[in-house]
């Protein structure tokens, strides 16, 4: 029984990891590609709308479920270890729970601070775009990472 609660809670771990790295990703390479074509006032106004939408129960179970996922897969894993996939899990976990530190560390002010803006467009957007990209290109290659080494404790297991 421990073995296939085990097995289904990986699984769980690497859809929700999935799930969420590709989220962060698609930041990188569609919404903020196409929000940098956009006047300034666009860019405020449909990244503040973004903000807002996001904050959801869809949102809350991706982002959430794969840290417990991967939380409960690793505890699991350490009841019962067998080969090196426990190994990856834990790895798995500590950059997932990296990618969710840079989120609320990193993008999530940013988020706040373009949300309570009553300023100047251009210049919201000057102090926000570069930052909050680079964060998270950082929380995308972190949650890619995790996502790869719970496909290989998948693998392994």
């Amino acid at each position: 029984m421990t073995k296939t609660l085990a097995e289904l809670a990986l699984i769980a771990a690497t859809l929700t990891t999935g799930l969420a790295a590709g989220l962060f990703a698609a930041f990188g390479y569609a919404v903020m590609p196409g929000l940098r074509r956009v006047d300034d006032r666009s860019f405020v106004t449909t990244l503040r709308a973004i903000n807002v939408a996001i904050r959801n129960g869809w949102t809350l179970l991706i982002l959430g479920g794969a840290l417990l996922f991967t939380l409960v897969a690793a505890v699991l894993r350490l009841v019962a270890p067998r080969g090196t996939d426990l190994a990856w899990t834990l790895a798995a976990l500590a950059l997932y729970i990296a990618a969710l530190a840079i989120t609320v560390c990193g993008n999530v002010p940013l988020n706040d601070r373009l949300a309570a803006s009553l300023g100047d467009d251009t210049a919201d957007r000057t102090s926000f775009e570069r930052p909050w990209t680079r964060w998270n290109h950082l929380r995308t290659g972190t949650s890619i990472a995790a996502f790869g080494s719970l496909v290989a404790a998948v693998h392994e297991g």
